[in-house]
């Protein structure tokens, strides 16, 4: 071998290093909501840790179909809600344990924290942690729909042509417990729960000359409501409250059957390679102070010990509003999803989609 030929040979032996090397190994690439990182938090994390972060919006769909594809790989964390966790995990793998011995428990709110722990454990090993939790349900303008009071009611001759919901699994759901079905109580059995979906498919295709459009994002459905557009719809609570920022007729109301309860967590891609970064970002963004910027940002409260206390007191106040006691004590929190039922749910979606 010559000189030139050993120098060529050790640049390449070199250039292949490196790239075996993965790349920005101190950059946590976040896989999350909108409003969950916002650019102070995010700015605040990197100047205090020197890891950087990338943030990938997207939804609950979205971060599974993502993961699946890559069979866990591409991000660092990922925030699926706690209902979307166990079920994949056991069919897909596409995440990792949790180290528990890495993350500070004392910034979570322990009943919280153990609820999920519980929720997202697949053969004894934990694979997330709460962190922004919120509700699904009505988001009316109450001068024009004040009539509507349960998720059934957008059906209703008094709001034809302007309501708007998701095709999406709350959804159905939400209509299941507006007819009298508790379909979290039929999870273990696919016979009775297809059955319910019978049941709620065809009242969502008899509705669908009420419904003016089905909503994507947020965005478009707030622009929707303030136009007039729409005067009822299936929503999340924070919409309705930004809303009420605009104009006090229009809020959130919990519906009769029970707002749908749900908790976005913290979870650990299988091929995610930035562990410390993603252990890092959880323990920052817990801080009370910290979280309190992602509540004013996103909307919603999360699971942190002591955040509350930091909170605008506009926000207070309609959370307060939409939720009196027994509104709280009635709320519907979803379970894990058993393996194969979004399957089933995505096919009853599409025929709705689909229907004249």
């Amino acid at each position: 071998m010559t000189k030139r030929q050993a120098v060529a040979a050790s640049s390449l032996a070199m250039t292949l290093a490196v790239l075996a090397v993965p790349a920005s190994a101190d950059t946590l690439r976040l896989l999350t909501w909108g409003g969950y990182a916002p650019e102070n938090v995010v700015a605040m994390f990197e100047a205090e840790t020197g890891h950087k972060v990338e943030v990938t919006l997207s939804n609950n769909e979205e971060m599974i179909a993502k993961l699946r594809a890559t069979a866990g790989g591409g991000f660092d964390l990922a925030q699926p809600s706690q209902d979307r966790i166990a079920g994949p995990q056991e069919e897909f793998g596409i995440y990792k344990p949790i180290d528990l011995s890495k993350v500070d428990a004392s910034l979570f709110i322990p009943s919280m924290l153990e609820a999920t722990k519980a929720n997202t454990t697949v053969n004894g090993e934990v694979y997330g942690l709460p962190h922004v939790w919120g509700t699904d349900g009505l988001v009316l303008d109450r001068a024009q729909a004040g009539m509507v009071q349960d998720y059934t009611d957008l059906c209703a001759p008094e709001v034809a042509g302007k309501v708007s919901y998701r095709l999406k699994r709350p959804t159905l759901i939400g209509f299941a417990f507006a007819m009298g079905i508790d379909p979290f109580a039929l999870y273990g059995d696919e016979a009775a729960y297809s059955e319910m979906l019978a049941t709620v498919e065809a009242k969502l295709v008899e509705c669908k000359p009420n419904v003016k459009t089905y909503w994507g994002g947020g965005d478009e459905l707030m622009g929707l409501v303030r136009s007039g557009e729409v005067v009822a719809a299936m929503a999340w609570d924070t919409g309705g409250w930004k809303l009420n920022a605009d104009n006090p007729d229009i809020t959130f109301v919990a519906p009769a059957s029970g707002a749908l309860g749900w908790v976005d967590t913290f979870a650990l891609p299988a091929k995610g390679r930035a562990d410390d970064a993603a252990y890092a970002w959880i323990n920052f963004v817990m801080r009370p102070e910290v979280a309190a910027m992602i509540t004013e940002a996103a909307g919603n409260f999360t699971a942190s010990q002591g955040a509350d206390a930091f909170a605008p007191d506009e926000l207070k106040a309609r959370y307060q509003e939409s939720f009196p006691q027994e509104a709280i004590d009635n709320i519907n929190w979803y379970p894990p999803v058993p393996a194969g039922l979004e399957a089933l749910e995505g096919a009853v979606l599409d025929r709705v989609k689909a229907a004249n």
